[in-house]
């Protein structure tokens, strides 16, 4: 083992999903910064790589997986564990919000499933993976960090398959929280609501409304994002977050409806 792979098992080891745009990136670049060695995991290599860049000298690795697919985050994390030595976090973030202002009657079960395997079936399966792991390495234990959203509370119009993901998330992370008790495996959920990234763009110009208007809603840097999920991840495993709440200060979300 050379110095930098030595120094790669001494430091805090993340997985980050979805690590290629948006929270991901902003949330990956943050803990490199902090340094933090990163498995970059999602669909692109190339996007991965930019994001690893975005941080010269930091410790990363970029692997592109489907989190829909089992034997793809279960090469995710063997090649995580064999690079670095353990893991340390999980900032579960895949996801996807599928077709935009579609009416439950018009939405195609097969939108339907796709963003149920990415949101939730995605989640389950890094959590999972993460929590074999955890289990078993030493010293035991480690944190895993989910990412809801605003609309793991209030929906947005024509957003069934998001919103009904996004909630069952939420029980998601209630019960892992609670079974990794005995392991020393946290367990958190942040929700997010209205951070600048491309899919939030259209935010701006104007957001669909519970009472059919269409109106601009502010957002807010997703560097802030990014320290929250930060802090979390570094707390000791006695203390948790167990949700947090992250938006732009003014949008509508408390009152929604």
């Amino acid at each position: 083992m050379n110095a930098k792979q030595t120094a790669e098992r001494q430091s805090r080891i993340a997985v980050v999903t979805g690590a290629g745009s948006g929270v991901g990136r902003a949330v990956t670049e943050e803990l490199l910064r902090a340094g933090w060695s990163v498995a970059l995991a999602g669909r692109r290599e190339e996007t991965l790589r930019e994001t690893g860049a975005l941080v010269p000298g930091g410790s990363w690795m970029a692997l592109p997986t489907d989190v829909s697919r089992e034997q793809d985050v279960n090469a995710l994390f063997a090649a995580t564990v064999e690079r670095f030595g353990r893991v340390d976090l999980l900032f579960n973030n895949a996801g996807t919000f599928g077709p935009g202002g579609v009416p439950v009657e018009e939405l195609a079960y097969d939108a339907w499933r796709h963003v149920v395997d990415t949101n939730l079936n995605g989640a389950f399966l890094c959590a999972r993976a993460a929590y074999r792991q955890m289990k078993e390495q030493d010293p035991q234990g480690g944190r895993i960090i989910n990412n809801g959203s605003i609309s793991a509370h209030a929906p947005r119009p024509h957003s069934a398959a998001y919103t009904a993901t996004k909630h069952a998330l939420t029980g998601l992370t209630k019960a892992l929280s609670l079974d990794g008790r005995p392991y020393r495996i946290a367990v958190g959920q942040i929700d997010i609501g209205n951070a600048a990234t491309d899919m939030t763009k259209a935010m701006k110009s104007g957001a669909l409304q519970a009472n059919g208007d269409v109106v601009p809603e502010p957002v807010m840097d997703v560097a802030d994002v990014a320290r929250t999920v930060r802090h979390m991840a570094e707390l000791p495993l006695e203390a948790n977050v167990q949700f947090a709440t992250v938006l732009a200060t003014t949008m509508p979300y408390v009152g929604r409806g």
